[in-house]
């Protein structure tokens, strides 16, 4: 049974506690995001496809999850997070188990996208940050960074471990034990999870909308707004996080040091996270949003002309430190404007418009790498949409500022 927490449990001892446990959440149930990337090799001999191909299930995966984050986050906001947790945690185990029986290409999709993405590890990202959220007010923003970390841990976690039973047995075995290690860490780790976020009016601090109506457009504008926005700004992420590798290949550098470029962003990212958390909590989402924005939007123009070996290294750390607090800020957002009890939903719904603009930018990227044969006029592309990006997010700036002018004139 779910009980209720009370206001005086807010930016609490428990609510550290529940962040450490979403954390460990997040990082295992995250795995979903990654093992078909790391399957890759293996997929592609097993059923004799070509490499485009054997990417089809990332593609579809991510799909897969970008909407079932929106149905587990209306799921969380009526019956709590504990339940949707539980589900994803069995689907998982399911999925993966029935993979590993897969005699066919276009079924082992169908079962990677239904059990492991859609109803899988979905519940791990926006929802499991739209449900810390209510946990915290005076660090909302560096406890919702640290929770949506999770799915960058997940990447430098279950990576090697995955790659290590591989070699160890073969891909279908290795899926199975996946599935059994997600089930048996994730219930009892949802169990601990099991108490519900007060979902009252104000003065409730857990439930009150710091800046509700304090924007000069409707909430449905702004809700649309910021959709929009999570969508350009990974659009333009996908480019250096898909092609990087791709990228260095083609320069003649080879593929490990694409890797390793690779790796760098993570971690970095995983510092920015973490960083824009502690900043959020001084400056606002909003305000976040702006700098990571703006530093993405630097980092991507100056892979163009740098191109040498050292210099992609450097210039990826510095889009790991710029893109990794962007994402978190719209949870943050839709915190601070709308009211609580549709914080799942809405949270997820953001959420999913950056997981599909990560799925949109990395495709579009390798096609306008085919019409021109370089990469330049892809981190253009990339460039574009991060201006959109940045737009948005001046103009709420504005608004913001627009808002409060109107406010101290009407009290005035």
């Amino acid at each position: 049974m779910q009980t209720t927490e009370t206001s005086s449990e807010v930016d609490s001892g428990y609510s550290w506690y529940r962040l450490l446990i979403s954390i460990a959440l997040a990082t295992v149930g995250g795995v979903g995001i990654w093992s078909s990337i790391v399957f890759l090799p293996s997929i592609e001999a097993e059923f004799n496809t070509d490499r485009g191909w054997a990417s089809v299930p990332y593609l579809a995966n991510m799909i897969g999850f970008a909407v079932g984050a929106l149905i587990m986050g209306r799921m969380a906001d009526r019956f709590g997070i504990m339940i949707p947790l539980m589900i994803s945690a069995v689907s998982m185990l399911v999925g993966y188990t029935l993979i590993s029986y897969s005699s066919s290409f276009w079924g082992y999709v169908v079962l990677q996208v239904v059990f492991v993405g859609m109803i899988g590890t979905s519940t791990t990202f926006g929802p499991l940050v739209a449900d810390i959220s209510h946990w915290f007010v005076k660090r909302r923003g560096i406890a919702i960074a640290i929770c949506a970390s999770g799915n960058y841990l997940a990447g430098a976690v279950w990576t090697p471990f995955i790659q290590v039973l591989i070699d160890t047995y073969d891909w279908r075995q290795a899926h199975l034990i996946v599935g059994l290690v997600c089930v048996v860490t994730m219930i009892p780790l949802a169990w601990l999870v099991r108490r519900r976020a007060d979902m009252g009016t104000a003065p409730n601090a857990v439930s009150a909308s710091r800046f509700a109506g304090k924007l000069p457009i409707s909430n449905r504008v702004l809700f649309m707004l910021l959709a929009i926005a999570g969508l350009a700004c990974c659009t333009a992420m996908a480019m250096p996080q898909v092609h990087i590798i791709a990228y260095c290949i083609d320069l003649g550098y080879g593929e490990f040091p694409g890797g390793q470029m690779l790796s760098i962003m993570l971690v970095t990212g995983v510092i920015s996270r973490m960083l824009s958390g502690f900043i959020a909590d001084y400056i606002g989402g909003i305000g976040t949003l702006i700098l990571g924005s703006a530093l993405q939007c630097l980092a991507l123009l100056l892979y163009i002309p740098f191109n040498g070996l050292a210099s992609l290294y450097l210039v990826s750390a510095l889009f790991g430190l710029s893109q990794g607090g962007i994402v978190p800020s719209y949870a943050l957002i839709v915190r601070d404007y709308f009211p609580s009890r549709e914080a799942g939903w809405r949270v997820s719904t953001v959420l999913m418009a950056t997981v599909l603009g990560m799925a949109l930018g990395g495709w579009l990227s390798g096609e306008i790498y085919d019409w021109t044969g370089s990469y330049t006029a892809a981190f253009l592309h990339g460039i574009a949409w991060n201006l959109l990006n940045l737009a948005i997010a001046g103009f709420l700036l504005f608004g913001k500022w627009w808002g409060a002018k109107q406010e101290a004139v009407a009290a005035a």
